[in-house]
Order: structure tokens, then C-alpha cells, then sequence
């Protein structure tokens, strides 16, 4: 009579029955994260109600991308069909928040080419992240600069010519840099509803202290690998309390938007987590209220 395992016990074939699913899982999983997700780009769109917000800015459409690291796995023809995908959307505005290139200025011609073809009514306006310190500041600003980017570095702009209805201001990195939001906001007019470019979004819990409606953020690539149930793994320094989308600071009305960026750094990979262009629209409190009355 022949015996027959206890259905509980491991045997040495299930054993490795289940070692070779998991080596074939893992497998599978690093060539997605690696070759797929991150270059499978996602266009979230956040609709957002200001009570300060003009009447004349009721609708605008704000596209803001962030990270991209060029030269860490991201070549200039990656960055083209970003640039594509941008434009598709019709932008009023555009604002990129830093981390241009990963580790050092390359193909800094093919990235002025590609960044020139964006196109919106109201301008482009960057700041830097630290990474472009790391790959040399001066270098990555005379590349946006010559791509037609108004780079802020704690500096302040009106947007066109919106009779200086909406103001950009941007501060410089928190890591590297030398931040200064006071100087950024100094002179805009009091009441006047400003959109903050800041690197590292975790800097919002200091500027919810300023007349600083919404903050436009990158740097943490939302974890860049994130797992069901629990998020993100592993977040940078100062990208850590608002890592990805849409929050409100603890104690102020300021809302910061954290973008999870268009490409990656140490790891080329992505998993659960993918890159990222942003569609906002902004609405009139008062506007909206209205129609809803109607």
C-alpha cells in the first residue's frame, strides 16, 4: 500500500515547486518595474476650488512634471514624448519642480531642444532640485534658460498678462540651496492669489505660515516603489509627510501638490508607483458656489 504525504507536511518537491513560483514572481516583478512602469507615464488629473482665486482664473490649467534625472536611464527621446504628452494636454501654464538631470549635465543641447517644444499661453516656470546641485547649478539653470523656462530661485513673476491676477514664486533647494521664502513672496500685492514652486514638498509646514494659496512639489518620485496596504518604502529627506498628490498642511489653508515625477534615481525602477504628469484645474469657490445655487 502505497503512503501518501500528509497534506500539511513540505516536501522536498513543494518546496521547490514554491521556490521556483517566487524566483519566477520576482523575476517578472523587476523586469515590470524595470522596462514597463517606469516609462508608462500617468496623467492625474486634481480638480481644485480657491476661495481666493479671481473669476478671470476660473478653469486654469496648470500641467506640472517634476524629476526627470536625465542621463539616469532617461535619454532626450524619452524626454520628447514627455514634451508630446504635455502639450496634448493644452496647458495654460507649466511649471517643472526641479531635478532636471540625475548626477551631471549631458546632452544638455538634445534636453534645450526637447523643453523648447513646450508650449503654453502663460509661460514656463522651474526651480531646482538637488540633484541639479549636485549636477551643477549654473550648468542646469542656463539649460532652462535657454529652454524658455523663467527660473525662480527665491524670485517671484507675474503670470502674462492676467493684469497681475496670478503670481509664480519659487524658492531655492532646501538641501542644498539656500531657501529664502520672504524673498520670494516680497512685493507681490497683498490678497493676490500665488502658486510656490518648492523642491521638496515637506517644506509646505513652513511656508503654510505665508499668504501662499497652493505648493507645487516634487523630489520624493511618491517613494518610487510602493506596496499595497502599506505605500511607499523608502521616502528622501524633506519628501516624506506629503510624498504624493493632493494634501492639506496641518494648521494653515495652504494645499501642496507633490508630483511623483517623470524618471528615477538609484534604482532605474517603479513599481506601484507610476510616473507622473499632472493636469490641475483651478476653480472659483464663489463661481462654483453660484452655479450651484443656480
Amino acid at each position: 500500500m502505497k503512503i501518501q504525504p500528509e497534506s500539511g507536511k513540505v516536501t522536498r518537491r513543494r518546496f521547490l515547486k514554491t521556490l521556483k513560483n517566487g524566483v519566477i514572481a520576482m523575476a517578472g516583478a523587476c523586469l515590470y518595474s524595470v522596462c514597463i512602469e517606469r516609462f508608462w507615464i500617468a496623467i492625474r488629473e486634481q480638480v481644485i476650488a480657491f476661495e481666493r482665486l479671481p473669476a478671470d482664473l476660473d478653469g486654469l490649467r496648470i500641467v506640472h512634471f517634476s524629476d526627470v534625472h536625465a542621463g539616469h536611464y532617461f535619454s532626450p527621446q524619452h524626454l520628447l514624448k514627455v514634451v508630446g504628452q504635455v502639450n496634448g494636454l493644452q496647458p495654460d501654464l507649466i511649471c517643472f519642480t526641479g531635478d532636471l538631470f540625475d548626477s551631471r549635465v549631458e546632452d544638455a543641447k538634445e534636453i534645450v531642444s526637447a523643453l523648447s517644444k513646450l508650449r503654453s499661453r502663460l509661460g514656463k516656470w522651474a526651480v531646482l532640485g538637488n540633484h541639479d546641485y549636485r549636477s551643477g547649478s549654473e550648468k542646469v539653470a542656463k539649460v532652462l534658460s535657454q529652454a524658455g523656462f523663467q527660473l525662480l530661485q527665491n524670485q517671484h513673476g507675474a503670470a502674462g498678462s492676467l493684469e497681475k491676477a496670478l503670481y509664480i514664486a519659487g524658492v531655492d533647494d532646501v538641501l542644498y540651496g539656500k531657501p529664502d521664502l520672504q524673498q520670494a513672496l516680497r512685493g507681490i500685492p497683498e490678497g493676490k492669489f500665488t502658486i510656490l514652486l518648492a523642491h521638496e514638498p515637506d517644506f509646505a509646514d513652513y511656508a503654510g505660515g505665508f499668504p501662499v494659496d497652493l505648493q507645487l512639489s516634487g523630489h520624493s518620485h511618491g517613494g518610487q516603489v510602493r506596496l499595497p496596504f502599506i505605500g511607499p518604502i523608502l521616502t528622501p529627506e524633506y519628501g516624506q509627510k506629503y510624498p504624493d498628490g493632493l494634501q492639506k498642511v496641518d494648521s494653515a489653508s495652504l494645499l501642496v501638490y507633490t508630483n511623483r515625477g517623470i524618471g528615477t534615481t538609484i534604482l532605474p525602477i517603479r513599481f506601484f508607483c507610476r510616473p507622473e504628469i499632472t493636469l490641475l484645474t483651478l476653480r472659483s469657490a464663489s463661481l462654483a458656489a453660484g452655479r450651484n445655487n443656480l
